[in-house]
């Protein structure tokens, strides 16, 4: 059974260079409390950057969180991502099963307040 639409939850997507830098990024949001869960996908990116057209496979990070925990997540994927100007988008879950929003609830129970973290992302 669905639930009702709730603006309380949500995907936020981001995209990094190797699949060691996503299994380290996915994990150190679930561990700060930031998200759930983080699912990664290998992905083919055509992009334009500085006038030259790209064409590079990525890594894909869907997050699944609390909208309340979006600035945080953000501020924390700026903080610890290799790229200039990565990909942050966030995606609102307008329903789900009342198992699994409760389930993200859980998972997203950080505090509301993390420091700031230091450093940029450290590559391999």
């Amino acid at each position: 059974m669905s639930r009702p639409p709730t603006p309380g939850y949500c995907l936020v997507l981001t995209t990094v260079s190797t699949a060691q830098q996503a299994e380290t990024l996915a994990r150190q949001i679930v561990e700060a409390g930031l998200g759930a869960c983080v699912q990664i996908e290998a992905v083919r990116s055509i992009y334009r950057w500085q006038g030259a057209l790209c064409d590079e496979p990525e890594q894909r990070l869907s997050i699944k969180t609390r909208a309340d925990r979006f600035e945080a997540l953000e501020r924390f994927i700026r903080a610890h991502h290799s790229y200039e100007t990565p990909e942050i988008v966030q995606v609102p879950i307008t329903a789900g099963s009342a198992a699994y929003l409760q389930w993200i609830d859980e998972g997203s129970q950080g505090g509301p307040d993390e420091p700031e973290p230091e450093g940029q992302f450290a590559l391999p």
